[in-house]
């Protein structure tokens, strides 16, 4: 689209001149009646948030006029066209749906830790994580409960974008060429259940993976901010450290001592602001999340199945932990296995530097995601990695099959509360790492993945 769509820098013109008469209508009925001004001409709908409308309203505009830039530079190409659509539809959707919520759960969860921790109290017993995310967000409790909320919705938002960018680059570094890599994406991303309740709920997952992501691509570039950005993965959220495997196979030392460091300073840092208080609450929390666990359907864990069959069949407590302490054995073992079959036969990554790396990825982020002790349906967002990869070494009908079945009970069947039926995501991962195991035994690539990348390359 060299010198721009025709039309497109018009509309741009016209998208730029009602965007300044919003900014100063807004201005001028301020300016004239104060907050009377702005509340005569505004109402918040019905089953509606205010401020999340709103927020929802100028995501979407600024959205529409970045794409009209596009166009009207010629910044749209045969290259990038899959990937900007899949950005677009991706971003259009979510931002969309997200307007509808008013109640944005764990969001209050986050807001009254910050709130505890920024006036030296205990952290709540609801908040399961460690105090890094509640240390940063208490830098906005002078902005007040509304203000935190905005924060964290937007931040989602950008970690959404963010998101996809990167996703897409993990994906042609595991050699899918740029248009499967943005198709494959997209396919995913917009039919997805956890991703869905990752951003209904604020979860802090988005960013998480963002972490994870850079700490992989910046590896060899990189290896400091690799190693931070693993370091500061692990002080939102405790799981990632399963990751910290892949680098040791590596045997990267050097690597090594930096996520060491990484993780002790900006430990030191929170200390230094809050003390151990809050280290000491989190520790105390996840002991009773662990042991004290009531029952809940969705909790797809091994935890929450076992339990569940435990409080169904009156099972003795003591034999219900040791079923579960054996299952996890069981599981990390299975992994090892997948793993050192992938490292060694170099299923997922062929070429280039940091092969023991990218070919532990995958079946570390299955172990990564069922081996915590509650596992949400929000927590399907780090398989979504696993999942892609896994596509070009489908050969058979059967395997097709059975990645389908995963792919449906993993992302795109609802929540439901239903026992034992509402374990499907339980079921998934284990699917998943099966034909990891199976396909890695000769692996070659599946010729109905060649012909689609193909046929994508001829569009």
């Amino acid at each position: 689209m060299n010198g721009g769509l025709p039309g497109t820098r018009a509309a741009l013109w016209i998208w730029g001149i009602l965007s300044a008469l919003v900014i100063l209508s807004v201005a001028v009925l301020y300016a004239w009646r104060g907050p009377a001004g702005i509340e005569a001409v505004l109402r918040t709908g019905h089953l509606s948030n205010l401020t999340v409308t709103l927020a929802s309203v100028t995501v979407t505009w600024l959205l529409g006029g970045s794409l009209l830039y596009l166009l009207a530079q010629g910044g749209i190409d045969r290259e990038n066209l899959f990937a900007i659509i899949g950005f677009y539809l991706v971003g259009f959707v979510y931002v969309g749906v997200l307007r509808e919520r008013v109640d944005y759960g764990d969001a209050q969860h986050y807001i009254r830790a910050a709130q505890s921790i920024s006036a030296g109290q205990p952290l709540p017993p609801e908040y399961v994580y460690p105090p890094l995310l509640a240390t940063v967000l208490g830098l906005l409790v002078p902005v007040g409960e509304t203000g935190m909320l905005l924060a964290l919705w937007l931040s989602n938002v950008v970690a959404l974008f963010i998101f996809y960018g990167l996703l897409l680059r993990m994906l042609e570094r595991f050699g899918f060429s740029p248009r499967l890599a943005a198709a494959a994406a997209a396919t995913l991303l917009l039919v997805n259940t956890p991703l869905l309740r990752t951003l209904l709920y604020t979860q802090v997952n988005l960013h998480v993976l963002n972490l994870i992501f850079l700490g992989v691509l910046l590896y060899k570039r990189a290896p400091l901010l690799s190693a931070l950005s693993l370091a500061l993965a692990v002080h939102l959220k405790v799981s990632p450290v399963v990751l910290v495997l892949a680098f040791v196979l590596e045997r990267d030392w050097r690597w090594l001592l930096w996520f060491l460091l990484s993780v002790l300073l900006t430990g030191l840092l929170l200390f230094a602001a809050h003390g151990g208080g809050p280290y000491m609450d989190f520790w105390r929390t996840a002991l009773v999340l662990a042991e004290e666990r009531g029952v809940i359907f969705r909790d797809s864990s091994l935890d929450g199945l076992f339990a569940a069959v435990a409080a169904f069949l009156s099972i003795q407590p003591q034999i219900t932990q040791a079923a579960i302490y054996v299952s996890k054995i069981a599981l990390g073992l299975w992994v090892l296995l997948v793993m050192k079959r992938a490292i060694s036969r170099k299923v997922f990554y062929q070429a280039g530097s940091a092969a023991t790396v990218h070919n532990a990825l995958p079946p570390l982020m299955v172990l990564m995601t069922l081996a915590a002790p509650i596992v949400w349906e929000h927590h399907g967002v780090f398989l979504i990695l696993p999942f892609l990869v896994l596509l070009p070494w489908l050969r058979s009908p059967a395997d097709w099959l059975w990645y389908f079945a995963a792919w449906f009970l993993e992302f795109t069947l609802p929540t439901f509360d239903f026992f034992p039926w509402s374990y499907g995501r339980l079921i998934a991962p284990l699917i998943i790492l099966g034909l990891m195991w199976q396909t890695s035994e000769k692996p070659r690539r599946s010729p109905v993945f060649r012909q689609i990348a193909a046929a994508l390359e001829r569009i």
